[in-house]
């Protein structure tokens, strides 16, 4: 089976890294913080929140700058206190996607211990069929919290990738991510016989994943230099929350400041300068996409 990488057009062992900006839509710092970078060349693509208040700002842009790579970043959870978010399709309780005030749950436990799976899946469908309607070239899907691929949801959540000719955020390393989500209890082995079927299928799939804001013990500038340089052959998502000051302290103050370190690094002309000395290509979603509809519409 050829992988990813020298579907891409690189060499087997090439290591490639898609920079990625999760929470698009979330505030306008967010939006403003992918625009620039994604400008400037170090971030490659991005996925936005259909349900948040700044999903219209990001249409406009993306109107405007069609060369933008965005995604779905399917949205289940509502995990900030200041700023939080509803389901669009439907604003029945009986459907368990929401808590008592009517919000989305906070959390991914919260989430697979009350919502209906047909729901969840209703809710997915309605956020990229929205991103569709609003003119976006939605090139993937990826979900906010890794709720999508919670073992109760994961069927649901590639069977739209399927139906959308989609690639879908789920690793073959599947522990690179599964560690750093906090999802409640999951069968690693589960995933295991789910990423050998879409093998099988030629689905085009992700090595690895890697996120910055799990690891922010450590300086912003140390962590991702240590992710570069670690960085093993294949494919990496490379997670990022980056954010302009302005409203993210706010929206997310216990991590605000990670956010804004994040868009504060990657605008250095000079770590851009680092990561071109280090041997790694970059690759958007677009590219995955176009891969993934060249295949037979069974596949």
């Amino acid at each position: 089976m050829v992988s990813l990488a020298a579907a891409l057009g690189y060499a087997p062992d090439a290591r490639v890294l898609v920079p990625h900006v999760d929470d698009v839509g979330v505030c306008h710092g967010a939006n403003r913080a992918f625009v620039e970078l994604a400008e400037q060349g170090f971030v490659t693509s991005g996925s936005v929140m259909v349900p948040c208040p700044w999903f219209p700002e990001i249409v406009e842009l993306a109107k405007e700058q069609p060369e933008l790579d965005l995604g779905v970043h399917l949205t289940l959870t509502s995990e900030s206190r200041a700023c939080r978010w509803r389901p669009i399709s439907t604003a029945s309780r009986d459907c368990g996607l929401m808590d008592p005030d009517g919000y989305f749950w906070p959390s991914v436990a919260d989430l697979r211990r009350h919502a209906d799976r047909t729901a969840v899946e209703k809710e997915m469908r309605a956020q990229i069929e929205a991103a569709y309607a609003a003119g976006l070239d939605v090139t993937h899907l990826d979900t906010h919290m890794g709720a999508a691929a919670a073992p109760e949801f994961v069927e649901s959540y590639l069977a739209l990738g399927r139906r959308y000719r989609l690639p879908v955020l789920l690793p073959r390393r599947i522990g690179t991510y599964l560690s750093v989500l906090e999802m409640g209890p999951v069968e690693a082995g589960a995933y295991t016989r789910v990423l050998n079927r879409l093998s099988c299928e030629g689905v085009p799939l992700i090595d690895a994943f890697a996120m910055g804001l799990a690891l922010r013990q450590r300086p912003c500038d140390q962590t991702y230099r240590h992710i570069v340089e670690t960085a093993v052959p294949g494919v990496t998502f490379l997670s990022l929350h980056c954010s302009t000051p302005g409203e993210i302290e706010r929206v997310h103050p216990s991590d605000a400041d990670w956010r804004i370190a994040e868009y504060e690094l990657f605008d250095a002309p000079s770590f851009s300068a680092w990561v071109a000395s280090q041997g790694v290509h970059m690759s958007g979603f677009r590219a995955i996409r176009d891969l993934y509809q060249e295949l037979p519409a069974g596949a």
